[in-house]
């Protein structure tokens, strides 16, 4: 499997708290920051309940 670039575009201010805990998880808390992850099932979940708020690369 690849891995995952996730940068966070969007702020969390104002989004429901499991949305934020969500950002939490994949390793991101401000806008700007990124994060590579494995490309697993799991991690493209957590990408799907937070699509508005991230950016996605394939690396």
């Amino acid at each position: 499997m690849g891995q995952l670039k996730v940068t966070q575009v969007k702020s969390s201010i104002g989004t429901k708290p499991k949305q934020r805990g969500t950002l939490r998880a994949l390793g991101l808390g401000r806008i700007g920051k990124s994060h590579v992850l494995e490309d697993t099932p799991d991690a493209r979940g957590q990408i799907a309940k937070v699509p508005h708020l991230v950016q996605v690369e394939e690396v």
